[in-house]
């Protein structure tokens, strides 16, 4: 079986791309994580690990800046469309993000996209919802210290593949 190709949809700007480069290291029911670099050269990072949390509507990813410190950990709420004959997941950006950076701190960003999506019909009544609902629980994650548990899934599989 040919590995299992992700793709990436956003709404603003609309585009869908297939993340060719991505390695995927683990695929289950639960969980896609990936190995990725940058799709265009940057100066703040180069490359990182991404947790696709399927049945949470997020995405975790582990951003490094080029001297291999970490930037940050970015968070995507998202839909997911799975599909099993083609071996393809495609991952829809639902424009809230959440930003922990290293000292703990985060930032919830993008909170007027959604906004803008949802009044330009681009997002349906139920995933403006879905998308604050998933946001809120990450944020309450955080704040509650749970959100090692996105770490450790990154950071397993990253030992693993160093």
């Amino acid at each position: 079986m040919e590995p299992l190709r992700i793709y990436r949809k956003r709404l603003i700007p609309s585009e869908c791309i297939l993340l060719k480069d991505d390695v995927v290291l683990l695929c289950n029911e639960e969980y896609i994580v990936s190995r990725w670099t940058t799709l265009r050269p940057r100066k703040d990072f180069t490359h990182g690990f991404s947790v696709y949390c399927l049945k949470e509507g997020i995405k975790v990813s582990k951003f490094y800046k080029p001297d291999e410190s970490l930037l940050y950990w970015y968070c995507d709420v998202v839909d997911y469309e799975i599909d099993v004959e083609n071996n393809t997941c495609t991952t829809t950006d639902l424009l809230v993000d959440v930003v922990v950076y290293p000292d703990g701190s985060s930032r919830i960003l993008d909170l007027d996209e959604l906004a803008t999506a949802h009044e330009k019909g681009m997002i349906t009544d139920t995933q403006l919802y879905e998308a604050l609902r998933r946001a809120d629980k990450l944020v309450s994650d955080i704040y509650a210290g749970k959100f090692n548990k996105y770490r450790k899934i990154v950071e397993t599989l990253e030992n693993q593949n160093s």
